[in-house]
């Protein structure tokens, strides 16, 4: 192999290899998520996932997973108009959790069973009466059923922490 080939190959690899953390420059600490599960809410542990994630330093956002209509006891009522009340209210529970305001949440992802025009008024009034003027970005996916089949309607969010 020649002169020329060999300091490519040694100058790629050095460049392959800069900027992949090593134990003297990644701190274990630094990597670790913080798992937010509002002693107010459901516990969701049970079924594989946490209400609220904090990512590490630098990356100041969590995301709070869906949030359906159930109470505290994880009972839903089977109207539509009531559970988008009460999901509307657990998200508010897990920003308070977080110390977020609404005015922080940057990103909504809402999922509604077997969606039609008539759902859009109850979504609307809902989230202007939680968000105000500072309205947040939003997606509404329709979708035959969530999670388990009584949930008509569930809210994920993306919040921008101070």
């Amino acid at each position: 192999m020649s002169r020329a080939i060999k300091k490519l190959l040694i100058g790629g690899l050095i460049i392959m290899t800069m900027g992949i953390p090593t134990a003297a420059t990644a701190n274990e600490n630094d990597l670790k998520l913080t798992i937010v599960n509002p002693q107010n809410l459901y516990d969701p542990s049970p079924n594989g996932y946490s209400t609220a994630v904090i990512t590490p330093r630098g990356g100041r956002v969590a995301y709070i997973s869906g949030q359906g209509g159930q109470d505290s006891t994880g009972a839903l009522s089977p109207d539509f108009a009531v559970q988008v009340k009460q999901a509307y209210a657990n998200l508010h529970a897990a920003l308070d959790a977080l110390g977020a305001r609404p005015d922080q949440v940057a990103k909504l992802t809402v999922f509604v069973v077997d969606h039609d025009v008539s759902k859009l008024e109850v979504l609307t009034r809902n989230v202007k009466e939680v968000f105000g003027e500072a309205l947040p970005a939003q997606t509404l996916i329709p979708v035959p059923k969530l999670a388990i089949d009584p949930m008509l309607f569930e809210v994920e969010a993306v919040v921008v922490l101070d």
